[in-house]
Formats: C-alpha cells, sequence, structure tokens
C-alpha cells in the first residue's frame, strides 16, 4: 500500500506536503479498538479568515491557551514551546490536558517556578495542565511541574498520569543548571502536587524522547533522539512495582536497551516487512551515566543497535511502536529514509518495521517526517509533520490512504525566508470528539471539533 507525492499533492492541493507510507499500513491498527474510516478525508482545507488554521469544511477550531498570556492560576505567563501532550478523562465531561514545554536555556517565556512542583530553579521547562469542560471552555490553567529542562514528549500511564521526558543531558554546573538532567518525571494530571518534581532516575539519564507503557506487565518502553552519533537506543524498564499507580515508578526498576542481532544502524534497514526475531534486552552499565552518556557504554562485545532521531512511541494491541523519524547518510546513519515506524512484539520477541515514510523521487526538495503520532478514534493515525515549509497535520487511514487534517498559518518568518510552527502533542479527547494539537511556535493549544 503506497502513495507518491505527486499523488498526494494533486489529492490534497497542499503544496510542500509530501508525507508518502509504503507497506502494511493496517499492522499498525492490529487488535485495537478503532474501527476502519469509510472515508479518505475529510475534503480540502479551507484558509483560515484569522490567519491560524487551515482545517476542511465543517471542522472548527478554539485557542485554548497562547504563549505569552497570563496563566488562569495567577503564576505567571503561558511559557513558550509547546510539544508533547495528552488528555485525562474528567469529571461532568470535563477533559485535562497535560501539556509539555520544551524550553532550554533563554526560552522566550519559561515555565514559573512554583514552591512544592519545582526540580531545579535554573530550569525553564516543565509542564502546564489545562481543564476544559464539556465545551472546551478553559475551567482552569496552571503550572504542572517546573524547574526540567527540554521537555520534549512523554506519555500517558495506565492510572492516568503523564510521564514528561527532559530531551537532555546536561549535569549539575553545565550551563548554570543546579542539577542533573536528562529524566523522566510523573505529573498528576488532577492534583500535580501528589507527584511534586520527583526524577525517576533508575528510569535512565538520557536524551529521552517518548515512552510507552504495556497494560498488561508494566513495562515501560522508552525512546532516545540523540543528536550526534552514536544515535539514539531504544530501551525497556521492569519497574519493580508493575502497575502499582501513582508514585510507584520511584521504586525503582531494571533498564535495558534493545539489540537486534546482527542489525547495528536500524536505518539500515529499508525493506517494509523485514522482521527479526530472538530480539536481545541488553543491561543498562550505568543507567545515571554519571561518567558516560548511556549510548556510549559498553554493552559487549556484540554492541547495541542505534538509530537516529528515535521520537514518538505508542501501545496498541498487543504489541509497541516507535517511530525514527528520518536518517541522513551524511549525519553518521547508515542509510538515509525519510520516517520509518516498527513494531516491537514483546511476547514472540519480534521486531518488524511496518511503515516507510519519504518523498518519492523528488529529492531535491525537503523531505517532512513524521514525528508526534497517535491513534485516531475514528480508525486512523494522525501524524504531526516536522519538515520545512508550512506545517501540517496529516490523517493516514487504515488503507494508507494521506489526507491534510490540518495546516498552520503563524508564519514565525519573513517574507523572504518564511517558517511555520510545527505541530506537536496531538491528542484526543476521551470521548473522540475533539482532537487537541499543539503549535510549538509561536506556542498556541487548539480545540479542534466537527465531523470526526
Amino acid at each position: 500500500m503506497s502513495a507518491t507525492r505527486r499523488q498526494i499533492l494533486a489529492r490534497t492541493g497542499a503544496v510542500g506536503a509530501g508525507i508518502v507510507f509504503s507497506g502494511a499500513v493496517s499492522e499498525i491498527f492490529a487488535g485495537t479498538a478503532a474501527q476502519a474510516m469509510g472515508r479518505s478525508g475529510y475534503g480540502p482545507l479551507v484558509p483560515d479568515p484569522d490567519g491560524l488554521l487551515d482545517l476542511p469544511k465543517g471542522f472548527r477550531y478554539k485557542v485554548l491557551s497562547r504563549e505569552g498570556d497570563p496563566l488562569r492560576s495567577g503564576e505567571g505567563k503561558v511559557p513558550s514551546n509547546c510539544d508533547g501532550m495528552a488528555a485525562f478523562r474528567g469529571r461532568r465531561g470535563h477533559t485535562h490536558l497535560v501539556r509539555n514545554h520544551e524550553n532550554r536555556k533563554k526560552s522566550r517565556s519559561p515555565v514559573p517556578t512554583v514552591s512544592g512542583i519545582t526540580y531545579d530553579p535554573m530550569g525553564e521547562g516543565g509542564c502546564t495542565a489545562i481543564e476544559v469542560d464539556a465545551h472546551n471552555g478553559v475551567v482552569s490553567e496552571r503550572v504542572a511541574i517546573a524547574g526540567t529542562s527540554t521537555n520534549c514528549a512523554g506519555g500517558p500511564t495506565p492510572w492516568n498520569t503523564w510521564l514528561t521526558c527532559e530531551e537532555t543531558e546536561f549535569k549539575a554546573g553545565e550551563e548554570g543548571y543546579t542539577k542533573d538532567h536528562g529524566f523522566i518525571f510523573e505529573v498528576d494530571p488532577y492534583d500535580p502536587r501528589r507527584t511534586g518534581a520527583v526524577p525517576l532516575t533508575d528510569m535512565g539519564r538520557f536524551q529521552h524522547e517518548a515512552i510507552a507503557i504495556d497494560p498488561r506487565d508494566g513495562t515501560v518502553y522508552e525512546t532516545e533522539d540523540a543528536f550526534e552519533k552514536p544515535f539514539g537506543l531504544f530501551y525497556r524498564f521492569h519497574p519493580n512495582k508493575p502497575m502499582g499507580g501513582i508514585g510507584s515508578l520511584r521504586a525503582g526498576g531494571r533498564l535495558q536497551a534493545m539489540r537486534v542481532p546482527g542489525v547495528k544502524d536500524l536505518s539500515a534497514i529499508q525493506e517494509t516487512g523485514a522482521t527479526f526475531d530472538r530480539i536481545e534486552w541488553v543491561d543498562v552499565p550505568d543507567p545515571l551515566a554519571k561518567q558516560t552518556a548511556i549510548r556510549f557504554q559498553d554493552f559487549g562485545p556484540k554492541g547495541i543497535t542505534h538509530a537516529q532521531k528515535l521520537e514518538g512511541c505508542y501501545w496498541g494491541g498487543s504489541c509497541v511502536y516507535f517511530v525514527s523519524s528520518f536518517a541522513h547518510r551524511d549525519e553518521g546513519s547508515a542509510a538515509d529514509h525519510y520516517g520509518q515506524v516498527w513494531k516491537y512484539d514483546p511476547k514472540a520477541r519480534r521486531l518488524t518495521l511496518v511503515v516507510v515514510f519519504g518523498p518519492d523521487t523528488d529529492l531535491q526538495l525537503p523531505g517532512e517526517s513524521p514525528d508526534n503520532i497517535c491513534l485516531a478514534p475514528s480508525g486512523g493515525l494522525m501524524v504531526c509533520e516536522d519538515g520545512d515549509g508550512a506545517q501540517h497535520v496529516f490523517g493516514v487511514t487504515r488503507k494508507g490512504a494521506v489526507y491534510p487534517m490540518a495546516r498552520g498559518r503563524q508564519n514565525i518568518g519573513t517574507p523572504e525566508k518564511p517558517e511555520w510552527g510545527e505541530f506537536a502533542g496531538v491528542t484526543f479527547a476521551p470521548d473522540g470528539r475533539t482532537m487537541y494539537v499543539n503549535c510549538y511556535t509561536p506556542g498556541t493549544t487548539f480545540a479542534v471539533t466537527g465531523p470526526f
């Protein structure tokens, strides 16, 4: 099942939009509760007269939160760089959102420090929590954790908390930080003070991206988006108190990295459907990376398997799926690609390449790559594009049809060199009636409703 770049352009009318899927796309949805869509999209995007967000006819958006505006809690301003996000069910039809802020040093709008939920006062990242009513009216907005750094993605737990991931490896004393960074933190969307600001140190200190949890045994899978070679690893964490609820991950556990026998770099695998059995999991020698970053550590004579741009991660059916957004040979990868989705079956110990993204033969054009991905209630995927030019949220049906769901209109560049803020954190309300998504820059959170 595939679609060429030109077919997509013709079908969507989206100039510069070039996601291509090949391979067994339907595998991604195997074992999920989602039903197959009876359509291949919602029609062309309609230009937004307010210049923020283009959507198909019949859909509408509401701005829930905007960078620099006052937080309703009175704690300061809405932080910048809105990234990963999840939605949790509340009472009386309400929805609770937890939103990451990927702030580094000298951010435009840091996460305000709040007593009791601040890890390192010199960290500018963190999370905010938004509660909306059944009509997406904002009820409250407040800081959920502060004093962290470069909070990129994360993932929800089966007990309805959010695990926010630091995508950095700075240690105390570097860049002015007073504590080590590169950890995962647990955030309670309903009452952040219940979780505070406690690093889950046994889950590793590295450039975390996202997590997914096996709901059967509590195993946590983690991706690492390392920026330089050797690139990141794919991890699993066996907690000492699996499925123990809020705070249980603080009891520690065992961190391991994935080894694919005979494969040093996942980018070298180009054929969809390629399968590897007898996947090995190797104990991480020093999860805290006290002297050496984990990806540089000695995993024995067989080494360990790396991959560039390991990002999105989610659980579906009986398997975990993770995304490599792209790989560039000139940056040190074994081969080039414009995005892969891998599936790991824990019971069978089997790894399969199920989807490949790419811009067909128009290689001179920038290749748009998949970043945040979520399962849609209509029976497909929603994919946040991370590339150049105008930015999109694309929908993908079970049959591999790609269609535009949203297009950003917030030009943050200049007429000579226009730039658009990428989308991130796409997620759906528990009832499936609202899609929530962030624009990274300028930081904006949208609620999108319509005939999903």
